[in-house]
This record gives structure tokens, C-alpha cells and sequence, in this order.
């Protein structure tokens, strides 16, 4: 659904919306988004109400089936982004776009195409660069251009960290532009990670760790937290000028994206973590900027970036686990707000309320500063001129974060895609295993 005259996009494998929101806040209005798993899908259409989501797998979907969904058929379609799920394996003998393991970026260019789309962003991870995975990236490319488009070259692998996010977050992507538009540039470095010496990297210092959340009440503070992933808070700390963009305390916080009615009282996606005694030892004992040796969890350095937040594993694998950094004041680890601050995701936004749901959408997300730089450059060659816009968001309805895989499914029509997992115990095979490893260290004098 169109809002105002603003440039569109649709966003593929969109997951909780880490590219949604830069885009939006860039200028462009993100009309349709398709994400497979429902329980992400459900997540981002609380947070983007008025976006059109088809929580399909993109191989039941056509160019012309996503924008009769979005209300713009017959319409151009200005940008098409996302980071389609890809192993890259090369076959001998065989071309590895074709590897059936490589099936869905080979969708993400056929919609592209059936878009006919002016522009794309073509997201992945760093390893797709190297080694072997470079003919297979080679390949995407020569796709592309086979369509009509042209490739920005050389590609870029860039850092979240060099647009003012908080944490060491590498990631490739492909710029590329239907053939006789103009070609977009890639965003210039806005900032140098926190910590690093100023005559090293001659940019602006960007925010750290605690510039992140130290301004974030202690989860641990609140019983409410033990059931619930929200409560109210009267008393927050004192916030770095990172923390108050991301609280939104001014209307310039919101760039280009619509506001939303929000509380901003409420401390979000801060469920409690049980941790024994013995973790909080170990947490306690492990110098800040490096890895604690038994959960191999790293604990962030106040002064500096966080490492790579990831998505961790799913049900497919065993079991749902997210891990997430150990806090660098406190003998936890973060929270799911803390890992959205930690990646530039503001106050309002909202995450599934369970743990390991939560911090896998933080994890498979692009950090949004870095996609509202990326797509700042397209809307330059566009054109745009976006003012603020004037129309104010009411977010989706908060039952959309509860969801588990059966009632999301079912809220989207659609199978469920996943096993489900026997959460209790799962968890309490992993605290197990922990007190295990601790002992068995302890026996062999490597810890303490």
C-alpha cells in the first residue's frame, strides 16, 4: 500500500526487516516483503504494518503475483533488495548456480528480472568472496547481466562498523542497475569502529558498547522480565548521542521513515535469562574484548565493538540457539534489546518475545544504518528529494510477537515449515552439558 509519493521497494528473504527499515528511512516505501518462515514474517508486520507480506517460499511466487499483492501492478518497481540463503559449493563439471543448494539466489535474480526492476541490492555473506565461492559469485553476476543488468565493479565486502554501528559486521553486496540507468556508488565510510586510533582510520570515532546500552536499565532489575519480554521503566541512564537516536528523541531521528506511535517508557524484547552460578563466575573471570573458553561467548568491550552478533542454529540442527555476547558490566548476557541496539534497530522496533527467536532475527538481519547508507546512494541516482514524511504508523497488533511456528503458520495459511523443538528440554540438556564441560576443564586444570 502507497502512503506518499516515495520511490518503492520489495524486499526478499526480508526476515524481521534489518533492510526494510534503512530503506524506509533512505525515502523509499517498502510496498511488499515476502519472508518463508512465518514467525518472522508475523514480526515484520508488526513492525511495517502497511507493507504487503507474502509469507511464501519465493519459488511459489512471480514478479506479477508480488505486485498485484503490493497495489501497484503496471507500476515500475524502483528497487529490489535482499540476502538470499546460498552454500556456494562449486561442482566440477557443473556450473554452481546451478547446485540445487544455490536454488534460491537463482530466485532472487529471476524476480529481480520479473520485476523489472530499475535497481537491486544483493546482500550475502563475506565467504561468498572468497576461495572457491568467488566462481560461484562470478556466476550471480554473469546472471545478472544475461537479464539486463549491469554489476557495480569491483564488488565491496563492507562493515557495519563504518556506518556508526557498534559491532564488527562484514557483509558482501552487489549493487546493480538495469542496463543505461546510472550506476549507484557504494557509501563512503561514515565512521571508524570504537577504540581504534584516530591516526589509523582518519574518520569520526562511531559509538561503542556502552554508547550502545549503557543507558538500558539491568533486565535483572525487574521480576516482571522473568515472564514477560517488557515492562515500564521510570528511571533509564544517561544516553550517548547513539542512544538517543535510537530512542528517537528527536523528529530528525526518524530520517526519512514514517514515525510510529510508540511508548517510549516501555523497555522491549528484555526477557530474563537463567544463568548458574557457576556461567556467572566464568562471566565474571573473562576480560572484556575476549572469549569466555567454555561457552566460547564473548564479552563485550565497553570502550569498543561488539563481535559478530549471529544467528546461531535452528530446529533443523537440534535446536533453537542464538548466542549472545556476555554484557561487559553485569555477569549475563544481553538481552534481545541490547543486541538491537548493539546493531542499530530503535527502541520501537519489536522482536519476537521469545529469546532464541528474537536474537536469531537480530542475527540474520542487515544492520539498518548500514542499509539506509546503501540505499541513500540509489536514491541519489533515482533522484529523490524525499521530504520527512508527514503520516504517522500505528504499530501491528502485539499478538503478531507471540506466535510459535503453529499459530503463525496458521495466521498465514501456510504449512508449517519447521519441527517443532521441546524446549524445556533442550534447555536443560545444554545447562547439563555446560556444568559438564565446566567440571571436566576444572579436572584438567585449563580453567582457574
Amino acid at each position: 500500500m502507497r502512503l506518499e509519493h516515495r520511490p518503492n521497494a520489495v524486499d526478499l528473504f526480508s526476515g524481521v526487516g534489518g533492510l526494510s527499515l534503512g530503506l524506509e528511512q533512505a525515502g523509499f516505501d517498502v510496498v511488499a516483503a515476502v519472508e518463508v518462515d512465518p514467525i518472522h514474517a508475523a514480526c515484520h508486520k508488526y513492525n511495517f504494518p502497511s507493507c504487503s507480506m507474502l509469507a511464501r517460499s519465493i519459488r511459489e511466487l512471480s514478479g506479477d503475483a508480488i505486485k498485484r499483492a503490493a497495489g501497484i501492478y503496471g507500476c515500475p518497481v524502483d528497487l529490489v533488495v535482499g540476502g538470499a540463503p546460498c552454500q556456494g559449493f562449486s561442482l566440477i563439471g557443473q556450473r554452481a548456480l546451478d547446485d540445487p543448494r544455490n536454488e534460491l539466489v537463482r530466485e532472487f535474480v529471476r524476480i529481480v528480472a520479473e520485476l523489472d526492476a530499475s535497481y537491486f541490492v544483493f546482500e550475502n555473506v563475506k565467504g561468498l568472496t572468497l576461495g572457491k565461492h568467488k566462481r560461484f559469485l562470478e556466476e550471480v553476476i554473469a546472471a545478472f547481466e544475461s537479464y539486463g543488468y549491469k554489476v557495480r565493479l569491483p564488488w565491496l565486502v563492507l562493515n557495519a562498523s563504518s556506518y556508526g554501528v557498534p559491532q564488527d559486521r562484514q557483509r558482501l553486496f552487489l549493487l546493480g542497475a538495469k542496463k543505461g540507468l546510472p550506476m549507484p556508488e557504494y557509501p563512503e565510510p561514515l565512521t571508524r569502529p570504537a577504540g581504534t586510533e584516530r591516526q589509523l582510520l582518519k574518520l569520526p570515532e562511531g559509538p561503542s558498547c556502552r554508547d550502545a546500552i549503557g543507558d538500558l536499565p539491568d533486565a535483572e532489575k525487574f521480576d516482571a522480565l522473568l515472564t514477560s519480554d517488557s515492562t515500564h521503566v521510570k528511571k533509564w541512564g544517561k544516553a550517548s548521542k547513539y542512544a538517543e537516536e535510537l530512542r528517537c528523541q528527536e523528529l530528525r531521528h526518524w530520517h526519512l521513515g514514517y514515525r510510529r506511535i510508540w511508548d517510549p517508557s516501555i523497555l522491549s524484547s528484555s526477557m530474563r535469562t537463567y544463568h548458574t552460578e557457576i556461567s556467572r563466575r566464568r562471566f565474571s573471570e573473562t576480560e572484556e574484548g575476549s572469549v569466555e573458553p567454555i561457552s566460547r561467548y564473548f564479552r563485550l568491550p565497553a570502550g569498543g565493538v561488539s563481535n559478530t552478533l549471529r544467528a546461531g542454529t535452528d530446529s533443523a540442527r537440534g535446536a533453537f540457539t542464538s548466542p549472545r555476547p556476555i554484557h561487559y558490566k553485569y555477569t549475563r548476557c544481553v538481552t534481545v534489546r541490547e543486541m538491537a541496539r548493539l546493531h542499530g534497530f530503535p527502541d520501537w522496533f519489536r522482536f519476537h518475545e521469545t529469546k532464541w527467536h528474537g536474537a536469531r532475527q537480530i542475527g540474520n538481519a542487515v544492520a539498518p544504518p548500514l542499509a539506509r547508507a546503501i540505499a541513500k546512494e540509489v536514491a541519489h541516482v533515482i533522484g529523490l528529494r524525499s521530504a520527512r514524511p508527514t503520516k504517522i504508523l500505528e504499530l501491528g497488533d502485539p499478538a503478531l510477537l507471540r506466535m510459535d511456528m503453529s499459530e503463525s503458520s496458521a495466521y498465514w495459511a501456510v504449512p508449517v515449515p519447521i519441527a517443532r523443538r521441546d524446549r524445556k528440554s533442550g534447555a536443560k540438556k545444554r545447562k547439563q552439558e555446560e556444568i559438564e564441560r565446566y567440571r571436566l576443564a576444572v579436572e584438567a586444570k585449563t580453567y582457574g
